[in-house]
């Protein structure tokens, strides 16, 4: 498919979502605290019943889940985590799949072809030097319904670097996926798993929230398939995140082993479900 093709699509898929009034919450759960922001103003007042009602079409805008509300709203305190968050909710056997690193020309199409062929949508945590390189995939990723969130520029060690350098790592990855996907990021994931005050700070300051994960297949160490098949479905629970790559290095592993452990843990009875976004 054609790249203008593929932003149309994108675009009407949006702008279809705002005309249902496609309000949700993130649905997270709060894996830690969080400390409040000493110079934010004080939170609104509570919303009248008529407050409420869905945005249209040309109010359509993604909001912050650690940011601010709606255009012209009252500003409500920062909330700032203190640890990531590391499941989801939901009732009954749901599961999110994660995928980090990407996207790469060579991996990346076929994991989203098997996600695809199950109907299934999962998160992309992108970098986003290599987004640059493939916004055809992050389109498709949005035409496809998945969650794309940011995992920096470079995949630095950001515990390493100064407050001013994680931030160009975070922010120049919100733009090039905003450019690319439609929408600024929502969920942020620090590479290794590396978190901080400054890492938690900045990425509520630009309305992302954190996740981490549960379910560790390591298919960056190529410990084999059956290993990561065996991995999944033996930690496999209501709530569990899972994490994989799609690009880093040679992943056809991964890509075998999805299209093993995916249909299983589906005839299971789990469902794949990713988070809603906030409008």
């Amino acid at each position: 498919m054609q790249k203008d093709q593929l932003f149309t699509r994108r675009r009407l898929l949006l702008a279809g979502a705002a005309a249902l009034g496609a309000a949700g919450t993130a649905g997270a759960v709060l894996a830690g605290g969080a400390e409040e922001s000493p110079e934010a103003a004080p939170p609104a007042p509570a919303p009248g019943p008529q407050a409420r009602q869905a945005p249209g079409p040309s109010a359509f805008r993604l909001q912050p889940l650690t940011g601010y509300g709606p255009p012209r709203a009252a500003p409500h305190r920062l909330r700032i985590r203190t640890e990531p968050i590391m499941r989801m909710p939901g009732r009954g056997r749901r599961m999110t799949l994660t995928f980090d690193d990407g996207p790469d020309p060579e991996y990346t199409p076929h994991v989203l072809d098997t996600l695809a062929k199950y109907d299934v949508r999962a998160m992309f945590f992108l970098c986003g030097q290599c987004v640059a390189g493939n916004r055809e995939l992050v389109a498709r990723m949005a035409d496809d319904g998945h969650v794309v969130g940011n995992h920096t520029w470079t995949h630095p060690l950001l515990t390493a670097l100064s407050r001013r350098r994680i931030r160009d790592e975070m922010k120049r990855t919100s733009d090039v996926i905003e450019d690319a996907y439609g929408e600024r990021p929502q969920w942020f994931r620090a590479p290794y798993g590396a978190w901080n005050r400054t890492v938690f700070r900045l990425g509520a300051e630009m309305g992302m929230e954190p996740l981490a994960w549960t379910v560790d297949t390591t298919d960056w160490m190529l410990p084999g398939v059956g290993t990561i098949v065996h991995r999944v479905e033996r930690d496999a629970a209501p709530g569990a995140v899972v994490l994989s790559h799609d690009a880093g290095g040679d992943r056809s592993q991964t890509v075998r082993a999805l299209r093993a452990w995916l249909p299983h843990l589906l005839d299971s009875g789990y469902r794949m479900t990713v988070p809603k976004r906030r409008v």
